[in-house]
């Protein structure tokens, strides 16, 4: 059967829950080899609409200047494609609003709520989905075996980056970080890890005095 090329593609992972089996239940999200560069999104505008990517890009960096000029005065804007805002934070917890001063609130990102006919538009998805290559991303992950092999390939040299555990285990980075790191934590570490430059670096905990 051949392969359906129209429609979002889309990976499937394991989540962190598990059914009574204990098999990890699976989710869905979109590609991310599906990102386009700015210059790649000028381009399309450019073709799709008959405008010069070079007319779109100068548009942009003003309306990006004056959005962020507006948000550090406090303001909500609306644009076409959703009102933005400044996302505030309260450190600590609080019940007096008389004790809370300018010290106890932090900057916490930007508050985006996109407009209705630009969710509508975005969401108008009339060609399915499909599945991308892998079947299921980062199922090894779940396989002890798997990992302590891969894990074993990396450290024979006596040290091993996240790069190395990557290319053995087949995870993609974060992962491959999130599991490194999970083997540092606890009464019994089995690794300890240091930086080196600017990447971290993993050694088994009775080698680690050597470095």
């Amino acid at each position: 059967m051949p392969r359906k090329t129209d429609g979002i593609e889309f990976d499937i992972h394991p989540g962190p829950n598990k059914d009574e089996d204990g098999k990890p239940l699976l989710y869905v999200r979109t590609a991310k080899g599906n990102k386009l560069t700015k210059q790649q999104f000028l381009s399309r505008c450019k073709k799709n609409h008959q405008v010069y990517a070079d007319t779109i890009e100068p548009v942009l960096e003003a309306v990006i200047d004056e959005l962020s000029r507006l948000m550090v005065e406090g303001y909500r804007v609306d644009t076409p494609f959703g009102s933005f805002a400044p996302k505030l934070r309260l450190l600590g917890e609080h019940t007096d609003p008389k004790t809370i001063t300018g010290r106890d609130v932090m900057y916490d990102g930007i508050e985006f709520k996109p407009a209705k006919d630009f969710v509508k538009q975005a969401g108008n998805n009339k060609l399915g989905f499909r599945k991308s290559g892998e079947p299921v991303g980062n199922s090894q992950m779940h396989d002890p075996k798997a990992m302590a092999e891969a894990l074993r390939k990396s450290l024979l040299r006596g040290d091993a980056s996240i790069q190395d555990f990557m290319y053995f285990s087949h995870l993609k980075r974060d992962s491959a970080k999130k599991y490194l790191d999970s083997l540092c934590e606890g009464e019994q570490p089995l690794l300890q890890k240091r930086l080196r430059g600017r990447q971290w670096i993993y050694y088994r905990v009775k080698d680690s005095d050597k470095v």
